[in-house]
């Protein structure tokens, strides 16, 4: 039934793992107002305080609690055992996918675990806590590396490969996202006209004005096992609700 599978996740999947999530009603994210950790603005401002939020951030995923759950072991092995083509893509900066088994992943804001040069864009593994020491090895003089986040105002990464993939899916599915947020929320309207199936996974129920044609309202880690086996053996997915 279905050959190249598309999955967009967000914040929802993660907030299962124990990752403190961005809420833009109160305009904080972890007690800091967001034009000043997460703006090329805010950074150029106060460089130092940017860095020490991103260091912690980045410390964190090293926590014993903060593990891969079920819906991302799910995804992993759907990418695993799938006889077709599955990508997901990710607006998290965390590192769970990777951590679950999934290798074919987009980080369409970046990765928290990951440094770049502000001058060549080259991305580098991160080694350390950001400060004045931690620097490239791609240009002389060297450069102060700066989070690999795409903040606000700044383009998501990998943006014709996620639209090529949309266009060309047999099914798309997001989960744990608002899809409410461009370029993220155009995503179902490229897939819809490509002629795929698209499926929402989302703790509320549907909005009114959703394009998606079939919604699985519930915790993301108990609807994925199931969904995932569903498509495994090549079965349609229709709507419901899990209580």
């Amino acid at each position: 039934m279905y050959q190249k599978i598309v999955i967009l996740t967000g914040a929802g999947i993660s907030a299962e793992s124990g990752i403190n999530t961005f809420r833009a009603q109160d305009g904080l994210w972890e007690q800091h107002y967001i034009e000043d950790v997460a703006t090329p603005e805010g950074y150029a401002r106060d460089i130092h305080l940017v860095e020490q939020f991103y260091n912690r951030r980045a410390n964190d995923l090293q926590l014993p609690h903060i593990e891969p759950n079920a819906a991302h072991l799910a995804l992993a092995k759907l990418e695993q055992e799938f006889e077709g083509q599955v990508l997901v893509v990710t607006q998290n900066v965390d590192n769970l996918h990777e951590r679950a088994g999934n290798r074919r992943l987009i980080h369409m804001h970046g990765e928290l675990l990951k440094a770049r040069c502000p001058q060549s864009n080259q991305v580098f593994v991160r080694q350390d806590d950001f400060g004045e020491h931690v620097t490239c090895t791609c240009c002389i003089p060297a450069q102060r590396l700066r989070p690999h986040i795409v903040w606000f105002g700044e383009m998501p990464l990998a943006m014709d490969k996620i639209h090529q993939a949309l266009a060309s899916c047999d099914l798309f599915i997001a989960i744990g996202t608002s899809g409410t947020v461009y370029p993220a929320a155009g995503f179902v309207d490229i897939a819809n006209q490509s002629g795929a199936q698209s499926v929402e996974v989302n703790l509320d129920a549907a909005n009114a004005f959703s394009q998606f044609q079939c919604h699985l309202t519930g915790k993301a880690g108990q609807i994925l096992p199931e969904l995932v086996d569903t498509i495994l053996a090549q079965q349609p997915i229709k709507s419901a609700a899990l209580v």
